[in-house]
């Protein structure tokens, strides 16, 4: 039960607030002691299940007998009010019914405080809080003299030379006097009003409680007069339940054997109460879960609305006209499942350094599907005390197991110890630590994902200091593999090959099997190689390794793009290497060789084109020469033989260039037709 403060006040103190004012000592928090709250009449539900999950929740299921008449009540941390509110189910075994569920409500301090008439702040004077209650009565004692009076102010007098700083309070006595007086003098202050007086103690009450660390109470109200059998279940905010393995192997060879798993769950209990003889569950999974903020109340600002007639009216003020001036036109909890109790294990032995064995296990906890998830029972009762971690026993089974060696880590020169585990125990192991004990003695430490029921893990729990490997890599050039074309345009699949190789040395005088981790890369694949598995982002191969024996074991990779190339661009030695490509089909090299020889064809009609281009243009640039020798001659007299032996190369010279003319034209023509000719033939290869 909830208890509170009783005022215990005596009969001359009953009609108001009373304290004494001792100097400067703060006086308001004397009214702190009158706060009372009657006591709540409620029976409390112990936790009878629990239920930890892995993403920060537990399920809680409570139970108990209510007597006729009395509510049932929960408490509960402020924070977990939230999930509390969004999950809570409440079952009665009796023929009343559950009429509804009350709870402590939860406001922010200052939304609380804004509806009082004053505000007491921090290291606030007693002066200050008077001047807010203007007009309030108030009754101070002075010795054997009473002042009762109306408040007209208070204030603080700042200290002199002759005198320090004290506080003021301005009274209107019942006389009508006016007085001010000094408060440090005063020996009590009381209030009359007892409305002020609830006022004071509902004030100072919201400022308690909001520095308290109290649970909230949820009260379960029923229409049954009778006493009856209440069951509620919720959701809360909880640590995480962690698992630790133990990997005890049963043999020290490298080979498969069915080595002993034992696995504990770590529960944290931070609820503030104590779990007795509760049934305790481990789920493994990550279910979504949220936060949704229901206990807080929520605040929407709504809009300030008045009819216009409620307003008044302001006066119009009109400028003066300066022109007629025409005017413009107006412009988104699974219900819980109970688990059936799991069949007694029986496990022998205890730890006896420095042989390592099982531990001595009285019972493990049952274990099944969950939906998505899984769930572990512990069979017997749990009790774990406020602020208390327990260790409990959730697995104790054989599980197949192979030793071996792993190297990934190319920056190593040594493998790793690992262990290639398959769960055979038809249960989904928690991801954890995994301790490992080989030979009878501590042999390393890893770390496990969860693991689904027939999956496989390698764990690696330590390095192989008897096994060095060295890696050396070498890369081929470019090579063409095929060639193809359509429309004139050539495609080339271009491989790149690289080879990595891993030269392996066993030291020891006992024969390894090592699993090697290539990385796959995209782009690449494999070539002569198939490996034991794949992972997302590596290729597995398994090696054994004879005692004291090397191993040489090289990784081919192939990486094939393509290439693209108009053909028509190709001059006439790119086309003769493609020809000679092994890689090209003998439709491809009839093709190419027939669009090769269009291209000389054209390449050859193209220098005659320009030779005579340049034959005209050296003949027409001789005949200028000559009419400027005819034009100085016809200046000077007697020089008519050589004007008329001009004329005459003038005259042959143009016939010769009408010849060039018609010939360079013929040539035109010859391109032409064997560019058309080109261009049929690109149009057409395809191979």
């Amino acid at each position: 039960m909830m208890k509170c403060l009783t005022n215990r006040l005596s009969p001359k103190h009953s009609a108001g607030t009373h304290f004494p004012v001792l100097g400067r000592v703060h006086a308001i928090a004397c009214l702190l002691f009158t706060a009372c709250a009657a006591d709540l009449s409620a029976a409390d539900l112990p936790v009878r299940e629990v239920v930890l999950y892995k993403h920060g929740i537990g399920y809680f299921q409570r139970s108990g007998t209510v007597a006729a008449g009395d509510s049932a009540r929960l408490e509960f941390k402020a924070q977990e009010m939230n999930d509390v509110l969004k999950s809570l189910t409440v079952t009665e075994k009796s023929d009343g019914a559950i009429t509804g569920l009350r709870y402590d409500a939860s406001e922010s301090l200052a939304k609380k405080l804004e509806e009082f008439p004053f505000q007491l702040g921090e290291r606030q004077p007693l002066s200050s809080v008077i001047d807010q209650l203007k007009g309030a009565r108030v009754s101070l004692a002075f010795g054997g003299e009473t002042l009762a009076g109306a408040i007209i102010g208070a204030r603080v007098i700042a200290a002199s030379e002759r005198q320090l700083e004290r506080e003021q309070i301005s009274l209107m006595l019942d006389s009508g006097e006016i007085r001010a007086v000094d408060l440090s003098a005063a020996t009590s202050l009381r209030f009359p009003d007892s409305g002020l007086n609830r006022q004071f103690q509902d004030y100072l009450r919201a400022l308690l409680g909001a520095r308290s660390r109290e649970k909230r109470s949820v009260y379960i109200d029923s229409t049954s007069k009778k006493q009856r059998d209440i069951s509620a279940g919720y959701i809360v905010p909880m640590p995480v339940w962690k698992s630790s393995y133990r990997l005890i192997f049963d043999s020290a060879s490298q080979s498969t054997s069915q080595s002993t798993l034992e696995g504990w769950a770590i529960v944290d209990n931070t609820t503030g109460e104590d779990w007795t003889n509760v049934q305790l569950a481990l789920v493994s999974g990550r279910p979504i879960s949220f936060v949704s903020r229901l206990y807080e109340p929520r605040y929407v600002a709504r809009p300030t609305a008045e009819l216009p007639e409620d307003r008044a009216q302001a006066p119009a003020i009109f400028g003066g006209a300066i022109g007629a001036v025409r005017a413009a036109p107006p412009p988104a909890a699974a219900p819980m499942a109970r688990a059936a109790p799991a069949a007694a294990f029986a496990a022998g032995g205890g730890f006896n350094a420095p042989r390592a064995e099982a531990s001595s296990i009285a019972s493990i906890a049952s274990a099944r599907e969950l939906g998505e998830l899984f769930e572990y029972r512990i069979p017997a009762l749990v009790t774990v005390r406020s602020n208390e971690s327990a260790m409990l026993p959730f697995l104790q089974q054989k599980i197949t197991a192979r030793k071996l060696l792993i190297y990934a880590d190319r920056s190593s020169p040594n493998p790793m110890n690992a262990a290639e585990l398959t769960n055979s125990t038809g249960k989904t192991l928690d991801g954890g630590p995994v301790t490992v004990f080989d030979g009878g003695a501590y042999g390393g430490e890893a770390l496990m994902e969860t693991l689904k029921a027939s999956d496989k893990r390698l764990i690696a729990y330590g390095v192989d200091l008897g096994t060095r490997i060295t890696t050396n890599f070498e890369s081929k050039s470019e090579t063409v593999r095929e060639l193809r074309a359509s429309r004139g345009v050539l495609t080339s699949r271009i491989a790149y090959q690289e080879t990595r190789t891993y030269s392996i040395h066993n030291a020891d005088q006992k024969p390894k099997l090592l699993i090697i981790e290539h990385p796959a890369r995209a782009g690449f694949s494999l070539l002569g190689r198939t490996p034991s598995e794949k992972t997302a982002a590596a290729y597995r191969f398994e090696i054994r390794i004879a005692a004291g024996g090397s191993e040489t074991f090289p990784v081919a990779e192939e990486r094939v793009f393509e290439s693209t190339t108009v053909v028509s661009s190709l001059t006439s030695d790119g086309l003769v290497a493609l020809v000679q490509n092994k890689a090209l089909s003998d439709a491809g090299r009839k093709q190419l060789e027939e669009v090769g020889r269009a291209k000389e064809q054209i390449a050859g009609l193209d220098i005659n084109v320009r030779d005579a281009d340049q034959q005209t243009k050296d003949m027409t640039a001789d005949q200028d020469r000559i009419r400027k020798n005819i034009a100085s001659l016809n200046q000077v007299s007697g020089q008519q033989d050589v004007v008329q032996k001009y004329a005459r190369q003038l005259a042959d010279q143009e016939i010769q260039l009408a010849a060039l003319r018609d010939s360079k034209a013929d040539l035109e023509r010859q391109r032409n037709a064997a560019q058309q000719q080109l261009n049929r033939l690109m149009g057409s290869l395809s191979f």
